[in-house]
């Protein structure tokens, strides 16, 4: 069986709907990413490696995180810490504004409070997958330790999957957050960022631009997202561009990048190839866009493995 690890936070979701009322639910781009993975390849070992409390609402979470299949194996448990929270904002054309409550988020120590268990079972994982949301929420002390264990699990012949993500206001600095993503290019084998992401943090404007810039490191697979549009995919020296169909009906875009990250890793760990990769993910994409909140229904996610 292909095992995963996802490294980052879950928190207590909050989200606008009709008549000023609040649904309730949990979400974080890394748990968002191993749902969709997981329900699309069930078959795929798939767990968080993050940390929660010992409250009702962390209980609530590792209960839904096990309704979803996942291996609740790398997680820990604060004594003293809880889960972080955000509210949802969404326009009529399906964008979306946040706000957080996450300062003192037990995700956040994750270093600190990993245990000999927690290691132990790293130890077997066939990739790592982390973000920039997942660097930019660890103390910056915890930084140095984070990379040796990531560049510890690389040596040991994991595959280590990045998804800048770049959120500004998660960061002190935009060089802090470019000294820890460079970090990060120099370890992953597979990478999956945005545009939007380069184009905020470095002023590239085009997958050609972006490409350019991380010739210089030594990433086995980049797939650059660009909207709705396009997905390029360089793999050593062979470039694909894939085109996407655009969704007409936008309610929610919260959650498609982590969709698409989440379906087409699964799709890589069972042997799919590149293009047939990107087009599934592309489909969960499309399908989570047009409903509110960053987990869709199970009953209304209908999209599942083609059949070999």
């Amino acid at each position: 069986m292909n095992k995963i690890a996802l490294m980052g936070e879950c928190m207590f979701e909050l989200s606008s709907v009709k008549d000023g009322l609040l649904k309730q639910s949990i979400g974080g781009d890394v748990y968002n990413t191993a749902v969709y993975l997981k329900r699309v390849f069930p078959s795929v070992d798939a767990g968080l490696f993050t940390c929660v409390g010992h409250d009702s609402i962390s209980d609530s979470m590792l209960e839904q995180f096990n309704a979803e299949g996942l291996n609740n194996s790398l997680i820990n448990q604060s004594d003293n810490l809880i889960p972080g929270a955000y509210l949802i904002n969404t326009d009529d054309e399906g964008e979306r504004t946040f706000v957080y409550w996450r300062d003192n988020s037990a995700a956040r120590q994750v270093m600190k409070n990993m245990t000999h268990a927690q290691a132990k079972n790293l130890e077997d994982v066939d990739m790592f997958f982390f973000s920039g949301i997942s660097l930019a929420i660890l103390p910056e002390e915890d930084l140095s330790a984070f990379f040796e264990l990531v560049t510890k699990l690389k040596s040991a012949g994991c595959k280590i999957v990045f998804d800048p993500n770049y959120r500004a206001r998660l960061w002190q600095t935009p060089a802090k957050a470019k000294q820890a993503f460079e970090q990060s290019f120099e370890l992953s084998d597979l990478l999956l960022p945005g545009v939007d992401d380069f184009k905020q943090l470095y002023q590239l404007e085009t997958g050609q631009q972006i490409q350019a810039f991380l010739a210089s490191y030594s990433i086995d697979e980049v797939v650059i997202k660009d909207g709705p549009q396009m997905v390029t995919c360089i793999k050593g020296s062979q470039t694909y561009n894939i085109e996407i169909t655009p969704v007409n009906h936008v309610v929610d875009t919260t959650s498609a990048g982590d969709s698409f990250n989440g379906v087409y890793l699964g799709a890589r760990l069972s042997g799919m190839t590149i293009e047939e990769s990107v087009k599934l993910a592309a489909q969960a994409a499309a399908i989570v866009i047009q409903y509110s909140g960053a987990i869709v229904p199970k009953q209304s996610f209908t999209l599942s493995r083609p059949a070999a």
